[in-house]
C-alpha cells in the first residue's frame, strides 16, 4: 500500500494533487492545510473519503474505491494550543477512515494529522499524539493502523520515538527533511506513526507549492493480521 501524505500549505498546492496521484498511483492520500470546502471530490482515481468541517484549513483523506471500501470516517478534537484559541482555531486536527482492503480482505485503519504548530511546547504534541492513537484505537480496536501528517516535531525525536512506543506504535522518518524553509526549523516535520504495519519506505518527494514536501509512505501488512468481517455498511459512512 502506498499512501502521500502533503501539507498544502494553506490550500496553495492543491493544483498539484492530480500530477502526485498520476506520478506515484498512491492508494491513499492524507492532506493538512487544506481549503476543505474547496476540495475536488475525485484526483484521478482516488475519491475523497471525507475532510474536517470545523477548521478554517483542515484535513481530509482520498482513497482508490478499486482497491477499497471505505466503512467509517470521522474527525476528532484534540487539546488546543494557547495558538489555536487566540488566532486560528483549529478544532480537528485528526481524521481517519476505517478502510476494508478488498486484495486481502483485511481492515485498516488509514489516518491525517496535524500538530499544534511550533509555538506550543513539545509535551503538548506528544499529548495530542498519544490522544490521536487512543482515539484511532477506539475507531478499530486491534486494527493496523498508519497516522500521517505535520507532526511539527523537528527536534528530539528520539524522546517522541520513546513515548510512541509506549502507546504500541513505531515512528518513521522519510529519507529526507520534509521542511527546509527557515534555517532555524529545518527538519523531519512530516512523519509517519504505525502499529501492525511494516513500514518498507518513507521518500521525500520533490518540493512544489508548499514550504511542506509531501512524503511517501509504502507499508505492508504485517503476517498473521486479523482479515475483515464484511458488513453491509454504505461505502462511504461518515459521521
Amino acid at each position: 500500500m502506498k499512501v502521500i501524505s502533503y501539507n498544502l500549505r494553506k490550500h496553495r498546492a492543491v493544483g498539484e494533487l492530480l500530477a502526485l496521484a498520476e506520478r506515484y498511483d498512491p492508494d491513499v492520500i492524507c492532506l493538512q492545510e487544506a481549503d476543505t470546502l474547496a476540495l475536488p471530490a475525485e484526483v484521478g482515481l482516488l475519491h475523497l473519503a471525507d475532510a474536517t468541517s470545523r477548521n478554517r484549513l483542515g484535513l481530509a483523506i482520498y482513497y482508490r474505491r478499486d482497491r477499497f471500501t471505505a466503512l467509517r470516517t470521522q474527525s476528532f478534537a484534540l487539546k488546543k494550543s494557547w495558538h489555536d484559541r487566540l488566532l486560528t482555531p483549529a478544532h480537528e486536527r485528526l481524521i481517519g477512515t476505517r478502510l476494508i482492503d478488498q486484495q486481502t480482505d483485511r481492515e485498516l485503519i488509514v489516518a491525517s494529522f496535524h500538530a499544534a504548530p511550533l509555538t506550543a511546547l513539545n509535551s503538548l504534541r506528544r499529548h495530542q499524539i498519544k490522544t490521536a492513537h487512543e482515539e484511532l484505537r477506539a475507531l478499530g480496536p486491534n486494527l493496523p493502523t498508519l497516522m500521517v501528517g505535520d507532526y511539527n516535531y523537528p527536534l528530539f525525536k528520539e524522546h517522541l520515538s520513546a513515548r510512541v512506543k509506549e502507546s504500541g506504535y513505531d515512528l518513521t522518518l522519510s529519507d529526507s527533511r520534509t521542511y527546509t524553509r527557515y534555517l532555524f526549523f529545518r527538519g523531519h516535520f512530516d512523519l509517519a506513526t504505525s502499529t501492525g504495519l511494516s513500514i518498507d519506505n518513507i521518500e521525500t518527494l520533490p518540493r512544489g507549492e508548499s514550504d511542506h514536501m509531501p512524503i511517501l509512505v509504502t507499508t505492508s501488512y504485517i503476517a498473521g493480521g486479523a482479515t475483515a468481517v464484511r458488513t453491509d455498511a454504505p461505502a462511504d459512512f461518515t459521521i
